[in-house]
């Protein structure tokens, strides 16, 4: 196939297709056997799409005529989907180390909240805080989270909690949107918390009333993109009468239900996002039986976050449960100043410690499921013909690695790949000729 080609892939030892049939997402015995070829090689054209995936020796046949303006030689080395974060927080100022000393200490999320710290008082510290300053650290949170192998971030907007301050986090997210090699999808999150001298019935009304219509004015304006809406639905924050009518006012403009739901409390925001026709629901740490066989009929995905539970010193989600009955299982870092990760990798080694999912189960989850849950998987979270190429190189024979070395992804990953451009490169690779 003659022409010209973004690049060549060239001798994968392993090539993790991880779907090989245009699955929407994996689940059950669809996640535990991923699609992955032996000696493979594979081509992005100058659109940033996939163009053929095969054995080596067939790729070098079928474009023995083509130039590329980039080939890697991945011999030894394993090439895997680009990584796909699905809940994070990343625009806010203010770091919040201090209440990791209290959490040590024993202070519950809850009394942290209380005593005026938690998301107040980042909201506080957001509020006060430029467009610029906050695009300045978003930009190099996205680059740390790019280098750890995430090619498609969620990213809210909620550390506002009033429309000017909301819509300032916006214009950040569409701006790294426009200007950044990273994918993004962006999610309305005004309903993060109640706002200091307003009730919950208050906050719901100014959002529905005021919120939402200046969202869908700037959507047709096409000033800005955004996604997702979001609700906090927890016990003292936003209850599920005023949780369903934000989700089905998001709804009604346009928006994908994508929610935080059953994280301290049993809410029954599962049944609730299954009845709403929700595309994912976030934590659910403390999800009903009910709420389980809700989701899985719904084709509703959970999206897990194994740092929140593990920095909050939770209960896991029931995340074995879920996978056995059928539930769509995601993952996401959760990035936020209370479980400050970005890394995707130490996600899924967490999700198989303390979720006990299988690694299989938890690349699925961090690639074609996670970007379900984003309503994304026609474009990414696999290695197939005509999809996005999103890529990350291991320098490892098995893939397995990226999941198995904890917090070894620094020294494992070679090459990060958006759109079949090189976006990160390790400093001890050596630039491959390219013609």
């Amino acid at each position: 196939m003659a022409g010209r080609h973004r690049l060549l892939l060239e001798n994968a030892q392993q090539l993790v297709l991880v779907c090989s049939r245009g699955e929407e997402y994996l689940r059950r015995d669809g996640a535990t056997n991923l699609a992955l070829l032996s000696e493979a090689s594979l081509v992005v054209g100058l659109d940033g799409c996939i163009k053929a995936v095969g054995r080596a020796d067939v790729i070098r046949n079928q474009f023995s005529g083509a130039t590329f303006e980039r080939i890697i030689d991945c011999s030894g080395k394993c090439v895997l989907p680009g990584l796909v974060d699905a809940h994070t927080h990343p625009v806010w100022a203010g770091d919040r180390v201090h209440e990791f000393a209290m959490k040590l200490a024993g202070a519950s999320y809850m009394e942290i909240h209380q005593a005026g710290g938690g998301i107040h008082f980042t909201v506080e510290h957001t509020r006060k805080a430029s467009e610029e300053e906050l695009f300045s650290t978003f930009k190099h949170r996205l680059e740390r989270m790019r280098r750890a192998g995430s090619t498609l971030v969620e990213c809210k907007s909620g550390y506002g909690l009033n429309l000017e301050t909301e819509l300032k986090m916006l214009r950040v997210i569409e701006r790294a949107k426009q200007s950044m090699d990273i994918g993004i999808s962006s999610t309305y999150c005004g309903a993060h918390s109640v706002p200091k001298g307003k009730t919950a019935t208050e906050a719901t009304d100014d959002i529905i009333n005021n919120h939402l219509p200046k969202l869908k004015e700037l959507k047709l304006s096409g000033e800005i993109h955004i996604n997702n809406i979001d609700v906090f639905c927890e016990k003292g924050v936003f209850d599920l009468d005023s949780t369903r009518r934000i989700l089905q006012a998001g709804k009604d403009i346009g928006l994908q239900i994508n929610f935080h739901g059953d994280e301290l409390h049993p809410m029954k925001s599962a049944e609730l996002g299954a009845e709403l026709g929700a595309r994912a629901i976030s934590h659910l740490e403390e999800i009903s039986d009910e709420g389980i066989m809700a989701m899985a009929r719904a084709k509703c995905a959970a999206v897990l976050l194994p740092t929140t539970a593990y920095m909050l010193r939770l209960k896991q989600p029931p995340a074995r449960k879920m996978l056995e009955e059928g539930v769509i299982v995601a993952l996401g870092s959760d990035f936020n100043p209370n479980a400050y990760c970005f890394s995707m990798p130490m996600v899924m080694h967490l999700a198989c410690v303390n979720m006990k999912m299988s690694m299989n189960e938890a690349l699925a989850a961090a690639t074609i499921n996670a970007a379900y849950a984003l309503g994304k998987s026609d474009t990414h979270g696999s290695i197939e013909t005509g999809k996005q190429g999103d890529l990350v190189i291991i320098n490892s024979s098995r893939w397995e690695h990226l999941i198995y070395q904890f917090g070894g992804h620094e020294a494992l990953i070679d090459y990060v790949i958006v759109k079949g451009k090189v976006v990160y490169q390790n400093e001890r690779c050596e630039t491959m000729s390219s013609y």
